[in-house]
């Protein structure tokens, strides 16, 4: 009896078990397997059995808080292996039934089906540098957070600082100048400030290894021209190649600008054309990141001191392309907030924009001779 050509195999993938379901080319039923420990030995296990019952392999689970470790040991291992995004899976409206055993059954069937696709998995040092980036940004949450609770403190007992700019060298003198009547109050303020001055030190040595890892990363030339643009400094140019990884992989500008989820959503039915707000899906990082970058260009098309810095040693095909952008997002802010839109809707169309010189560069950067064709 000949092997059937190929077996999709569905996992549904937890913290300590995994439900397995499969269906052939030549079945027309889903067969649930059982439920395995979530460990690699488990999977090769799992590969092994089906391996000599057809001649391919194909086995699809869905995106989740597991990672890619199952992903890249299949594919070490030679087999094909999907990745599929949960938010991409069909469902009948009237499915209200879910269990693991039937999600199993539902990945092999799609995957037989040919109804779902794979997201795009990072390589294994560019999703270390994306852990690193988000690792900064958790420690800018914790200084907030922390900064914030110490302001709250001082503002019930009638201490807030009046000055111009927190946390200035002159804030942290006046600080350091408050005393409190009672020995606790004493003890709290002591102790919110060690923790504001601690949060503080752990984002400045993230940035400095951050700093010193990405210049090793094959991606650092990109980076590097990125920061021709205004509004995007050295943070902002990692943080969205790390997010965003190899921009050649979209095909157009508006296929990035689907994935950042800066594209309108729309309810349209007969002649009725109704668009909504942007839809927010996709990357939330690489989005929010764009939509400060899109504020510096409220002001008047300039080469500031800080940008010409930035933008030295770079050729004059990029740098003139940076200046396009400058003119046309800069304008377009104007005349938008001239016909008087709101200000939340002027910056996402211009970070909608700007992600367009971005997809554009990036398509022409070649990661083997470093440099923008």
């Amino acid at each position: 009896m000949s092997k059937p050509s190929t077996i999709f195999i569905g996992m549904d993938v937890h913290k300590e078990t995994t439900d397995v379901a499969f269906v052939s080319t030549e079945d027309s039923a889903v067969s649930f397997y059982g439920t395995i420990p979530t460990n690699s030995r488990s999977a090769l296990n799992i590969i092994k059995k089906f391996a000599n019952k057809a001649s391919h392999l194909c086995v699809v689970y869905e995106a989740g808080p597991c990672g890619y470790w199952l992903y890249r040991l299949l594919k070490h291992k030679g087999i094909e292996c999907w990745v599929v995004a949960p938010s991409l899976i069909p469902k009948a409206p009237g499915d209200k039934v879910k269990t693991d055993r039937r999600d199993a059954m539902t990945l092999a069937r799609l995957a037989k089906a040919d109804l779902i696709q794979s997201i795009h998995i990072p390589d294994a040092p560019d999703e270390a540098i994306r852990d690193l980036i988000r690792c900064r940004e958790d420690c800018m949450v914790d200084l907030r957070q922390a900064r914030q609770r110490l302001k709250s403190f001082l503002l019930r007992n009638g201490l807030s600082y009046s000055g111009r700019d927190n946390w200035s060298d002159a804030h942290k003198r006046h600080l350091a100048d408050l005393r409190f009547y009672e020995p606790a109050q004493n003890i709290t303020f002591q102790h919110y400030r060690s923790i504001v001055e601690t949060r503080y030190q752990q984002l400045q040595h993230t940035e400095r290894e951050l700093e010193v890892v990405v210049q090793q990363w094959r991606w650092f030339p990109l980076v590097q021209f990125l920061t021709v643009f205004r509004g995007i400094r050295f943070i902002s140019a990692v943080s969205l190649v790390a997010e965003l990884g190899d921009l050649r992989r979209f095909a157009s500008p508006r296929s990035l600008m689907n994935f950042v989820g800066l594209t309108p959503s729309e309810h349209s039915s007969g002649q009725r054309q109704q668009q909504g707000p942007i839809t927010k899906c996709g990357n939330t990082h690489a989005r929010r990141i764009l939509i400060e970058a899109a504020w510096s260009y409220r002001f008047p098309p300039k080469v500031s001191r800080e940008l010409q810095i930035r933008q030295q040693e770079h050729s004059p095909k990029l740098l003139q392309r940076s200046w396009e952008a400058q003119l046309r997002l800069c304008n377009k802010f104007r005349r938008m907030k001239a016909r008087g839109k709101e200000h939340s809707k002027v910056v996402t169309a211009v970070a909608r924009e700007l992600l367009g010189f971005i997809w554009d560069v990036g398509q022409r950067f070649n990661p083997e001779s470093h440099s923008v064709g």
